[in-house]
């Protein structure tokens, strides 16, 4: 067997996860970025964003408990 490196790197080129990585920060540290991440997602139509509150309160149905992290009672740190 030889060692050779495959020009592409194979799945788990950790070049390609660095760049993808860096990248990634770069877009989102950005003013271009800071505004996609502050509109949120967009539905394009009212059926879509129907949908997608339908399907998360399905979530919220089934979970276990509330995460603490999403409404936490700092007053209160029994609950």
């Amino acid at each position: 067997m030889t060692n050779q490196v495959k020009k592409d790197g194979g799945e788990g080129d950790r070049e390609a996860a660095r760049r993808y990585n860096q990248k990634t920060e770069e877009f989102t540290e950005s003013d271009e970025g800071q505004d996609a991440i502050d509109k949120g997602p967009q539905w394009r139509d009212e059926q879509g964003a129907k949908e997608a509150g339908k399907a998360e309160e399905t979530g919220r149905k089934r979970a276990r408990e509330m995460d603490p992290q999403v409404t936490r009672d700092y007053s209160n740190p029994d609950k």
